[in-house]
């Protein structure tokens, strides 16, 4: 037989239901929400920032980002282990990884080599398993080609890639320091695919982003006129998928 649920009520037809204080209400709430947050960054999207131009012109110093934790496997959040697959790296992806060399660091540069590949630089070009690999994103700040003596930057290799390891470089190639020179990244250091800029701004004394941004408040308040010098936001950069 079914039942239904009732409230009992007084004379005056209120409910003698027990009514949670206001505090304990917004409490949980806040609970909750910070819960998911944390569940949500550590499992699904985490935001990072750039701070060198290892990654111009795709990612300048000043943008912020969102990166699909996702993208690579469900992870264990303490350890970065991947607990469940699910999409593999892909060749020409912008990732965000472990740095090998300090845990403590996360770097973000742009797959090149995967698990396998022989990958080798010659006066600055890239070959993938004997094939020229070209890159649109890349940069060559200056047009001198170093001598393997002197540096790994412009010739270097042949390598292979070892199993569940990849070979990353900076789009910014003559001012990245990246696999040329620490070597691989494991698949457990990866952190995620980056996705998308959601803010983007600059300024011109090195600042972090408060004190830049007080700067720029404090020249529309003396002189009527915001401090772009000090801080200027990027609109163009806004919303701009990353590839």
């Amino acid at each position: 037989m079914a039942v239904k649920a009732q409230n009992n009520q007084d004379k005056s037809g209120r409910s003698n239901a027990l009514k949670k204080p206001f505090w304990r209400e917004y409490g949980e709430a806040l609970f909750i929400a910070l819960v998911l947050a944390l569940v949500i960054r550590a499992l699904v999207v985490q935001a990072f920032s750039i701070p060198s131009g290892s990654m111009i012109p795709t990612l300048l110093v000043g943008d912020y980002l969102l990166v699909n934790k996702f993208s690579y496997g469900l992870r264990n959040p303490f350890t970065n282990k991947v607990l469940v697959p699910t999409w593999t790296p892909q060749r020409g992806e912008v990732a965000v990884f472990i740095f090998p060399q300090d845990p403590s660091k996360d770097y973000i540069k742009r797959i090149i080599g995967l698990p396998g590949d022989r990958v080798q630089i010659i006066n600055k070009k890239v070959y993938i398993n004997g094939e020229l690999y070209p890159t649109p994103q890349a940069r060559f700040a200056d047009n001198v080609v170093i001598s393997p003596a002197q540096s790994t930057r412009d010739n270097f290799g042949p390598v292979v890639v070892p199993k569940d390891s990849y070979f990353f470089m900076g789009d910014n190639r003559d001012q990245s320091y990246d696999s040329r020179f620490w070597g691989f990244v494991p698949m457990d250091a990866l952190r995620g695919k980056a996705l998308i800029i959601y803010f983007s701004w600059e300024g011109t004394n090195n600042e972090p982003l408060y004190t830049a941004f007080l700067a720029g408040l404090k020249g529309l308040i003396t002189h009527h006129a915001w401090d772009v010098g000090s801080f200027k936001l990027r609109w163009q950069r806004i919303g701009k998928l990353i590839n």
